[in-house]
């Protein structure tokens, strides 16, 4: 009886080497990919997860190594060869123009003509809209400009446009990370259809949750290299952590302070209002304090942090820092010394960095008028020792200041936006999911970093997509709803039952036995 050949991997990648400068980003690194499969891989931001995947994406060549696709050898060049083959990928970096559609987006590479070869509007905008609903997405406007929606809808856009490639093997990284839990079913949804056809996808994502509910196996990296390649459930989160991080992770959250205590308000807002989005809010954050926003995306949160910031225009209320009536009109004026704010952005890719500009550079831009000669000129001397600084504190992994900060992993990044703004000494803090699409290590060095913020006195304003975290992080709870602060939550009202619920619009059973006494 004649043995039947086993299907070979659709993707097997072995003895992978890459070195960036004094960085060595992948050492003999390895991945199998089976057909029909969707591969988990987890590591710390840094582990070389992402250098991988684009080296696999025709992104980035490796120094060394071998690449098989369903069994043969391939030499992948470029992403355009890559897609030829089958391997689209959708990375945590966005690749939209923003003043294009997103119909145009979607089809960017491969445009639907008329008969003369000219691009075709009318076939553009349908084969948008046939394949968004083909994919579930019917309720983005193709027509839209990509500058006009937000970040969630961005995100989703390149999904989409990586699916108009009809990919065999899907890359995934963080490609989750800002859409709501709506929109994540909905993409779960379509990468099952694909693996159920025998194509595979590769998903990388920090949302433990996530990963537990769609791969079948996982592989995990740690320093370059695959520390281990399991099914699905094969190993608990202690393993997982462990392996990932290659210490045991004590305690996620740091503790809150025991003793309840009134704060000395440093931050104050009375019937706050920005049409049509926000509503007559009102709040207070105190002196040593961590108020939590939360209530499903969309509800105002982000808009909230932008109007105190100075960012929006036509934004009525009144605000109070210290005491004192403020009008906060620009950023440049909400982080004057008058004011010292600071605001963590949604999206450290375009809010928060300048990619081009060296890890260095980034570092400074938030004091760079503290380094200036009496010539006006930048102290060379000054320069490097606030950029050093600001490396140690925030343990920043880089070979060098001068690297491009585009070259560093997602959680370094993310260290340089917060970092840069602690070189300000702000005394307010308006943060933006500040742990999004990065890995559990670093999560917890910025869990730990927060509150000792709030320990030395500085108010922090907290909005986060995670309920644990604003379980685990915040002192009081303001959840919005439609633009409203609906309910405030202290002490055990904190949990994940009660923010959902107010989230919702709905009041808890134990609130309303509250209200009822």
């Amino acid at each position: 009886m004649q043995a039947v050949a086993e299907t070979p991997p659709l993707l097997e990648a072995s003895l992978v080497n890459k070195r960036f400068g004094n960085t060595i980003a992948l050492h003999d690194a390895s991945l199998v990919c089976q057909p029909g499969s969707i591969h988990a891989l987890l590591g710390e931001n840094g582990a070389g997860k992402s250098t991988l995947i684009k080296i696999i994406a025709g992104v980035v060549t490796p120094d060394s190594g071998t690449i098989k696709l369903s069994g043969s050898p391939s030499v992948i060049h470029s992403p355009t060869e890559a897609a030829r083959m089958g391997i689209v990928p959708v990375f945590q970096e966005l690749s939209l123009l923003p003043d294009l559609s997103i119909a145009e987006n979607i089809f960017i590479a491969n445009p639907p003509t008329n008969r003369f070869g000219i691009v075709s509007s009318k076939r553009l905008k349908v084969a948008a809209n046939a394949l968004c609903a083909e994919l579930g997405f019917e309720h983005l406007d193709t027509s839209a400009l990509v500058k006009e929606i937000p970040l969630a809808q961005r995100q989703l856009v390149e999904i989409v446009k990586a699916f108009s490639h009809k990919p065999k093997l899907l890359i995934l990284d963080e490609g989750t990370s800002a859409l709501s839990v709506q929109d994540v079913k909905r993409v779960f949804e379509v990468i099952r259809r694909m693996r159920d056809q025998g194509h595979s996808v590769i998903f990388i994502s920090h949302r433990m949750s996530e990963v537990e509910e769609i791969a079948d196996t996982l592989t995990i990296f740690r320093d370059g290299q695959n520390v281990g390649s399991f099914p699905m459930g094969a190993v608990s989160h202690e393993e997982m952590v462990h392996l990932m991080i290659g210490r045991k992770l004590e305690q996620v959250f740091p503790p809150k302070p025991v003793v309840s205590q009134t704060h000395q308000p440093m931050l104050e807002v009375d019937d706050l209002s920005w049409e049509p989005t926000l509503h007559e809010i009102n709040l207070r954050v105190g002196k040593g304090e961590i108020v939590g926003l939360g209530g499903l995306d969309g509800q105002g949160q982000g808009e909230l942090l932008f109007a105190l910031f100075g960012v929006l225009r036509g934004v009525h209320g009144k605000v109070r820092i210290n005491g004192q009536d403020v009008k906060i009109i620009s950023p440049a004026n909400a982080t004057s010394s008058n004011h010292r704010m600071a605001l963590i952005p949604e999206d450290r890719k375009t809010e928060g960095l300048i990619l081009p500009m060296s890890v260095g550079n980034n570092a400074i831009l938030s004091v760079i008028d503290r380094l200036l000669n009496h010539f006006r000129l930048v102290d060379g001397a000054k320069e490097r020792s606030t950029i050093q600084q600001m490396i140690e504190q925030m343990q920043v992994k880089v070979g060098s200041p001068h690297a491009p900060i585009r070259s560093l992993s997602g959680g370094n990044q993310q260290k340089v936006v917060i970092g840069k703004w602690l070189l300000t000494n702000a005394q307010i803090y308006l943060l933006h999911d500040p742990t999004r699409g990065i890995d559990v290590g670093t999560k917890q060095e910025i869990y730990q970093l927060i509150r000792k913020l709030a320990d030395n006195g500085a108010a922090v304003l907290f909005f986060s997509t995670e309920l644990s975290e604003l379980v685990g992080m915040c002192d009081r709870v303001l959840v919005l709803y439609e633009g409203r602060i609906f309910r405030e939550l202290r002490g055990d009202e904190i949990n994940e039952e009660s923010i959902v619920s107010a989230a919702l619009g709905l009041q808890s059973a134990s609130h309303e036995r509250q209200q009822l006494t």
